[in-house]
């Protein structure tokens, strides 16, 4: 999309209703047989989906996943508060060893990336269901990323030139890069930021509020070329069909083009403001997390426990380090360090992912059933 497919509109009247009915008509002209799964967090879109659901369906057999990452917040009490008041049948899955899978997962995605918990969920949806219900597109469309947009408003102003909102679009993701970020790539890699902020440029070059700006960025970047490409394959491999009303071809049209004061709020930081009174409907407000929280395995407790072990075993002689795409150096500076600042071991993360990528397609020395024990 482009940012005349974020320019504001006066809403459709009793635009709640509006919503709440093209999910309920997505929902039911999908769903022809006895029982469904859906990935139920503690979020409002999967609750919403889930209040909507039941009320269309009052006898379906719905099984719902919440997910626990070791050491890490946990929102499957919440969830399961949710679960019993829409009759769900709950299954909370623990992730001990997060990584424990990777291979499997990249090999599924065919991309270097490491954060891929969706590969568990539909894993395990597809033993209970060919269906899988998701509140998938909830934070791009409908302001969901309040953990960055408070940040990012106090960076910028009307006046900001779009090189400063571009630095400040990537401030408000520091933990997907670090102070020495170029320092890590060798000669083949041929990093640049000057690519990097001249490919987001494109999103903030026009005359949108600098909060739309934000929500056309994420829409192109972390929807439609990151998770949906991502998703789609995981659901392929295992042969799961994926509903996400929240992404129906009806509702995006009018989520893009809402006003910005029906999605956050920003005297409050909180996001998603027309599914919340939608949500209120079902009484179901007060049991959703009121902040998100962002992807929730504690990444720092990860490198301590399992991180830090695997990427000694797999960087100290890497592939892409001899190979000319990785920096030895900066493997070495930081590797030995098991109290590292939680952007450092993202980074490590991913470079784990970028290693075992290029093992199982490059190389071909991995098979995609190796599992990552320490």
């Amino acid at each position: 999309m482009n940012w005349k497919d974020f320019v504001e509109k006066n809403p459709p009247e009793n635009i709640t209703s509006k919503i709440e009915k093209i999910i309920s008509n997505t929902l039911k002209a999908n769903i022809n047989q006895s029982n469904v799964v859906i990935s139920l967090s503690s979020g409002i879109d999967s609750t919403l989906i889930t209040a909507i659901l039941r009320k269309e369906f009052p006898q379906l057999n719905i099984e719902s996943i919440s997910v626990t990452f070791a050491d890490s917040i946990d929102e499957s009490p919440a969830a399961k508060k949710i679960s019993e008041k829409f009759e769900t049948n709950h299954h909370i899955l623990y992730l001990d060893n997060f990584l424990h899978e990777l291979p499997k997962a990249i090999s599924i995605v065919k991309q270097p990336f490491w954060d891929l918990h969706w590969y568990y969920v539909v894993k395990k949806a597809k033993s209970l269901s060919n269906l899988l219900l998701s509140g998938d597109g909830g934070d791009e469309l409908f302001g969901g990323y309040t953990f960055r947009y408070q940040k990012f408003l106090s960076l910028v102003n009307h006046n900001s030139s779009v090189q400063n909102r571009v630095l400040a679009y990537l401030a408000c993701h520091e933990r997907d890069w670090v102070p020495d970020q170029e320092k890590i790539f060798d000669k083949k890699m041929n990093f640049s930021w000057e690519e990097i902020h001249s490919f987001l440029k494109e999103h903030f070059v026009n005359d949108l509020h600098p909060i739309l700006q934000v929500f056309l960025a994420d829409y192109n970047g972390k929807l439609i070329h990151n998770m949906l490409p991502l998703y789609n394959n995981i659901h392929n491999y295992f042969e799961i069909k994926n509903i996400a009303p929240l992404l129906s071809s009806e509702l995006i049209p009018i989520a893009t083009h809402l006003p910005k004061e029906l999605k956050y709020n920003s005297q409050t930081n909180l996001g998603k403001l027309v599914l919340r009174k939608i949500l209120q409907q079902f009484d179901a407000d007060k049991l959703v997390t009121q902040q998100k929280q962002g992807f929730s395995v504690n990444t720092a407790n990860l490198w301590k426990h399992y991180g830090q072990k695997l990427c000694k075993y797999y960087l100290t002689d890497a592939r892409i380090t001899k190979e000319g795409w990785i920096n030895s150096k900066w493997i070495s500076k930081y590797l030995a360090n098991n109290e590292l600042d939680v952007r450092i071991v993202n980074k490590f993360l991913g470079l784990l992912a970028f290693e075992i990528w290029y093992r199982l397609f490059i190389s071909n020395e991995m098979k995609p059933d190796e599992l990552l024990d320490v």
